[in-house]
């Protein structure tokens, strides 16, 4: 399993679209995709899930990877969120 603390950097938080990144970025991974704040986890390869999360402007989220391919799952998803979903 790896783990990584991203903070959420574009100001509108994760909203629709940047769920739906993650959603996409996660489903191309074999391995189990999962995000945490403040003790909830949820499934990253759905996006109602992320959506719940709520998400906002510098929180700080939890990415959690475990399987097969997790540590390029884990950079990709990383990735997203240091590009600030590409909205910024």
């Amino acid at each position: 399993m790896q783990t990584q603390d991203v903070t959420i950097k574009n100001r509108a938080g994760i909203h629709a679209r940047p769920a739906a990144l993650i959603v996409q970025t996660a489903n191309e991974f074999d391995c189990e995709v999962f995000l945490e704040k403040d003790n909830n986890s949820i499934n990253a390869k759905s996006i109602m899930g992320i959506i719940t999360l709520g998400a906002g402007y510098n929180s700080i989220v939890t990415v959690k990877t475990d399987g097969p391919d997790e540590n390029d799952a884990l950079q990709a998803v990383v990735q997203l969120f240091e590009n600030r979903f590409e909205e910024e």
